[in-house]
């Protein structure tokens, strides 16, 4: 029988090879509601509470209500608390699988963030239009060598192979700050790992790992009907992004982006789209350095809230870019998994949202729910608050058809 896991905290590679079906739920002291090892765990469809002051005082074998959605935990729960969280859940299951549009039929595309090769029935399952995040650290997590081609081909094929008529966009591996490998050791000790080197910063110093990573994905590439996209993480420059691009264009991936994950990213994003050939906003890394709020800290949790208008600012700001050039502009953060939000992001004119499965049923509601001038009017309302909390109340009340969503 699947059972809450109860802990002060887990790191990502703890999560990742936790038994298939055996976990209920995780309920964590710390950690932030950003953190990589939520990320993970939502897209294996477990539900996580975290920063829950005195988790750890629940008695082992004790009955346990953890409700990711609100962030509820009851212990000894009642029957009809029981039966009211089982019965909304079963509310808002999946919708008819068909793409994602407004209602009045604006495209926007709805993908899947994926953690593991274990997470694509579930892509599939609910209806994923293709990948719009591959987490590619499921390769190297846990390992004292870094993985061969053959491997990593294999892997990346088999996601390909899942969306024979969509597209799969693999982020290029972002290892440090609270997902560290034993084989790429910090060259010295780094007092904010977060802000560290990390992500595209770490090619220069091992050059190996991105000419390898990038010959598996051209081979796994060939042959393969879906579109490939290929994004570097933390890209700050220009020159970054050019560089990156070259690499890809160079091993024969035609398709190659950049993650906006860096406030400096997001306010040149002009210049970036002049080079870039699409973009994935990570909105849970945009909010952490643009609220200076570890995602890490629980505590922190609501200085990184992404409804806040100066991160809808951001966001505006490159999409606006895409539109200008031409280019696709995904939100692949956990703020996509927000339906009312996902309407304001369409709103901004963000054209395509990546999430984890279990959330794709909701937003495919809400958009099809309300025009793009509703969801433009929306964005426009959120964007006039001076805060988080006025900006999603004043959203919501432009979005009728969210109910309780």
């Amino acid at each position: 029988m699947p059972y809450v896991i109860v802990a002060r905290d887990l790191a990502p590679s703890d999560v990742a090879v936790l038994p298939h079906g055996s976990v209920a739920a995780l309920l964590l002291e710390e950690s932030g509601p950003t953190s990589h090892t939520v990320i993970l765990a939502r897209a294996m469809g477990v539900p996580a509470v975290v920063g829950c002051a005195g988790a750890l005082r629940v008695p082992e074998g004790a009955v346990v209500l953890v409700d990711g959605d609100t962030g509820q935990v009851r212990v000894a729960p009642t029957a009809a608390e029981l039966a009211r969280t089982t019965g909304r859940r079963a509310a808002h299951g999946p919708a008819t699988y068909r793409p994602g549009r407004t209602a009045d039929g604006c495209p926007v595309a709805l993908l899947a963030n994926i953690g593991s090769l274990r997470d694509l029935p579930a892509a599939v399952g609910c209806g994923a239009e293709g990948v719009g995040l591959l987490r590619t650290e499921f390769l190297y997590l846990g390992r004292r060598a870094r993985p061969q081609v053959a491997e990593q081909r294999d892997a990346y094929r088999t996601v390909l192979d899942a969306f024979p008529e969509g597209q799969v966009v693999v982020r290029t591996l972002d290892a440090g700050a609270d997902k560290p490998l034993a084989f790429l050791p910090p060259a010295r000790h780094e007092p904010n790992p977060a802000l560290g080197v990390r992500g595209v910063r770490a090619y220069a110093a091992h050059p190996e790992i991105l000419t390898e990573q990038l010959a598996a994905l051209a081979e796994a590439a060939a042959g393969a009907t879906a579109r490939l996209g290929v994004m570097a993480p933390m890209v700050t420059t220009v020159e970054e992004a050019e560089r990156f691009v070259r690499a890809c264009h160079d091993a024969g991936l035609p398709w190659a982006g950049v993650m906006v994950e860096v406030p400096a990213a997001a306010l040149r994003a002009r210049d970036l789209a002049e080079v870039a050939e699409f973009f994935s906003i990570g909105t849970n890394d945009l909010a952490q350095f643009t609220f200076a709020a570890d995602r890490q800290l629980g505590g922190l949790g609501p200085l990184g809230d992404p409804w806040h208008p100066a991160l809808l600012d951001l966001v505006a700001l490159v999409a606006e870019a895409s539109a200008r050039a031409g280019r696709q502009c995904c939100v692949c953060g956990e703020a996509a998994a927000d339906p009312a939000l996902a309407c304001v992001f369409a709103g901004l004119g963000v054209t395509a949202l990546s999430m984890a499965p279990a959330a794709l049923g909701a937003v495919r509601r809400a958009l099809a729910g309300h025009t793009l001038d509703r969801c433009r009017a929306a964005a426009a309302a959120a964007r006039a608050a001076t805060g988080a909390q006025a900006a999603r109340a004043a959203a919501r009340a432009l979005l009728p058809a969210l109910g309780d969503a």
